[in-house]
């Protein structure tokens, strides 16, 4: 893949003076913006050109190695200015490419295009440019799923408040929570690579999807139109192309593709809006640079803007399948030209805006904080309640009536609530317990009992298998690229 320029650069060319696209000109990497680039798209028609013309000649037209060299000679050779100008008048632009092509390339102009459609460049050039798009996904979301998994193998014992309905409840770990996040991740991750290897080329089809003016060219040769479709299908290095098609391949692929990234929107959007609630429980905090600023007028405040951010393009990510879902269902008949731009912008702000919510968990997974005393303090504020029926069985294995046990605990948690709710004191019951007679014969287990990590279950456990059954081995083909470092855009 070509470099697409840095962020500095790509601003300047933009101007000052007109709307940019935020997801361009702010968020989204280089990388991801050249793919979907007007350079990268039409010097992909021009590849695509070469390929037919390529396979044709192989196939018996009277197509010279002379033309196949000037052709590739000027794959990079866009004169932009020019195409603008001939789509202003033809109001075509695969066709005003077509000339534009064909007057840097003299000799090959007379079989540039020869056969095709403007699908053939449009549909196929879609195509390699989504498959493009995911092939920089893949190890984004990869990363993330690694700096996740080794925050949650370091926590994986950590005990900390669990939370139902945002209200207190049983007690899990810091390490366990993070593998929800992961667990969501991974799937992702699955799905892209499944919509991604799943993506099959349109191929060689013709206007209506039946071949029928290469079936012309090669005077009825069926054998040699299969052979055509094959070899320009292997050049553009996918396993497979559609047998069927109409003018365009199926819009449900789009469906297909945006799905993926919009469930992807949904885990990333959880994920950020957990870590926001944490921050406000000041147990985790996304990472918050020394010279950052949290508020204009309150400078003590440390606001998870890098969470707000992805939550609020996730949101965006997830309303573009909407577009697809449309658009494949009004496709008359063979197609209708109402996709096309529609298309232009769902397709690309899709992987723009899952690109720049991927990098920016990176970011924040690289530089998770969390504060084990915020959290031990919360947890010893709750779990004198939870510990409760621990209490009662330890005073019936020493001889007491669990009924009794039960009201005397009862009463003194009423009293500890009064405390916590109507005084905003600390939670007292277990000070209550040691000053209460009865409870006499279990004073000397109290801290036994009361132990945090006798209350997350197989927490930990779970952390651990989960990590080396499933998330590591998910992780292996991208080993290659765990080291590379999240850049925060604007």
């Amino acid at each position: 893949m070509a470099e697409g320029g840095n962020r500095g650069e790509q601003q300047a060319a933009c101007g000052h003076d007109s709307y940019r696209s935020p997801l361009a000109s702010r968020y989204a990497s280089p990388e991801m913006c050249f793919v979907f680039s007007d350079r990268y798209k039409f010097r992909t028609w021009r590849q695509l050109w070469l390929w037919l013309a390529e396979a044709e000649q192989m196939l018996g037209l009277p197509i010279t190695n002379e033309q196949i060299e000037e052709m590739k000679s000027n794959l990079d050779n866009i004169d932009f200015k020019m195409a603008a100008e001939e789509e202003k008048q033809l109001r075509h632009d695969v066709m005003a490419h077509v000339h534009t092509f064909g007057h840097c390339c003299p000799k090959a102009a007379p079989i540039i295009h020869l056969g095709a459609t403007s699908c053939y460049v449009g549909d196929n050039t879609d195509l390699i440019i989504l498959r493009g798009a995911f092939d920089l996904l893949l190890p984004k979301l990869a990363r993330v799923i690694s700096r996740l998994a080794d925050f949650a193998k370091e926590r994986a014992g950590l005990p900390t408040l669990g939370f139902t309905h945002f209200q207190p409840a049983q007690l899990t770990t810091v390490g366990k929570r993070c593998c929800l996040w992961i667990q969501d991740l991974c799937m992702d991750l699955q799905n892209l690579k499944r919509v991604r290897d799943d993506l099959r080329f349109r191929g060689v089809k013709g206007t209506t999807g039946t071949q029928a003016s290469f079936l012309q060219l090669f005077e009825g040769d069926h054998q040699k139109v299969e052979q055509l479709d094959k070899m320009v299908t292997e050049k553009a290095g996918f396993k497979r192309a559609f047998i069927i098609t109409g003018q365009t391949y199926t819009r449900k692929v789009d469906i297909e593709v945006l799905s993926v990234l919009a469930g992807l929107g949904a885990s990333v959007h959880k994920i950020c809006t957990d870590i926001r609630l944490l921050a406000n429980l000041k147990e985790v905090e996304e990472p918050f640079e020394k010279q950052q600023i949290g508020s204009s007028a309150m400078p003590y405040k440390r606001n998870p803007m890098r969470s707000e951010r992805c939550c609020s393009l996730a949101r965006h990510l997830m309303t573009l399948v909407v577009d697809p879902l449309q658009t494949a269902s009004v496709q008359w008949l063979e197609r209708t030209l109402d996709d096309s731009a529609n298309r232009r912008i769902c397709l690309a702000e899709a992987f723009l805006t899952a690109d720049t919510i991927l990098n920016t968990l990176q970011n924040i997974s690289e530089g998770l904080v969390v504060y084990p005393k915020v959290i031990e303090r919360r947890v010893r504020q709750e779990l004198p309640f939870m510990a409760t029926e621990n209490i009662i069985m330890a005073m019936v294995k020493a001889g007491g009536s669990r009924q009794d046990c039960h009201e005397k605990i009862r009463v003194l948690s009423q009293q500890a609530a009064a405390v916590v709710k109507q005084e905003g004191g600390d939670n007292d019951l277990i000070e209550r317990i040691q000053a209460d007679a009865y409870f006499s014969p279990i004073h000397s287990q109290l801290d036994r009992l009361l132990d945090p990590s006798s209350f997350t279950g197989r927490a930990y456990q779970q952390v651990q298998r989960f990590l080396e059954e499933e998330v590591y081995p998910l992780l292996k083909p991208y080993e290659s690229v765990m080291k590379v470092k999240a850049e925060l855009c604007l």
